[in-house]
């Protein structure tokens, strides 16, 4: 997947939303986005970031982002009911979906797991995701080829010590993920997939690996090829898989 080659205009008039876009691997994805034409709906916590990554798809004349201020921890039904109709005002459909928003605290054993964080893990990791997409199915629904991508991690299949909430919501996530593919398969324009970007230099990896040299990681600008891929047309028919960026 590495070596996929995507045209110029892959995604041209194509609107995208992605979580988690002011920084890391989100900003890096958002930005490559807009540069095969696609209009980025910008969606994070932190308004300055977002203002950054909107500067920046604008110098490099990509087509005009939009910017979304939502902090996916205390978002409730209303808040993507209320993003939905935003959405609809705005473009009147949605092309394609990245969840790639996440929370992660530090490794925990569960003996001493905190259960207000655990709840907030749970929140943006698993419950956010089931959310944003239940209010946005309608929008999905009106585009000709949708997408809707979930980030995964290897830690949630293989159930590994200490990362407690984190990979509890990351093995959640993935079984969405295959429910709503096999839900959506027929009789709709939507496919849905998922993403383990792998180890990557960004703030997740160096809380979970503080003594690691981030030399040793992908750039996140490394590993965008299979997020091209999934976003674009060229992965039509393509449903209910887990891609490996690195692979």
């Amino acid at each position: 997947m590495k070596d996929y080659q995507p045209t110029p205009d892959l995604l041209q008039d194509r609107v995208i939303l992605v979580t988690g876009a002011g920084s890391g691997i989100g900003r890096a994805v958002a930005r490559r986005l807009a540069g095969h034409g696609a209009t980025v709906i910008l969606l994070d916590r932190a308004i300055r970031m977002l203002e950054q990554v909107y500067d920046e798809i604008e110098q490099a004349g990509g087509p005009r982002p939009a910017i979304y201020p939502m902090n996916l921890e205390g978002a409730t039904p209303k808040d993507y009911a209320d993003l939905a109709q935003v959405l609809d005002t705005e473009f009147g459909r949605l092309d394609g979906l990245l969840h790639n928003a996440a929370l992660f605290e530090g490794l925990t054993p569960i003996f001493n797991y905190d259960i207000e964080l655990w709840y907030r893990i749970l929140q943006v990791n698993l419950n956010a995701p089931f959310l944003l997409t239940q209010a946005v199915l309608g929008l999905l629904n009106r585009s000709a080829d949708a997408s809707v991508v979930f980030t995964t991690d290897r830690v949630g299949d293989e159930g590994q010590a200490y990362w407690g909430a984190y990979a509890v919501a990351k093995g959640g996530a993935q079984t969405l993920m295959k429910l709503l593919a096999s839900e959506l398969e027929t009789n709709t324009p939507i496919r849905v997939n998922s993403i383990d970007p792998g180890r990557v230099r960004t703030e997740l990896s160096l809380r979970a690996y503080p003594g690691r040299n981030p030399a040793e990681w992908a750039r996140p600008e490394d590993i965008l090829a299979v997020y091209l891929y999934l976003l674009g047309p060229d992965s039509k028919g393509v449903t209910g898989q887990t891609f490996c960026a690195q692979d």
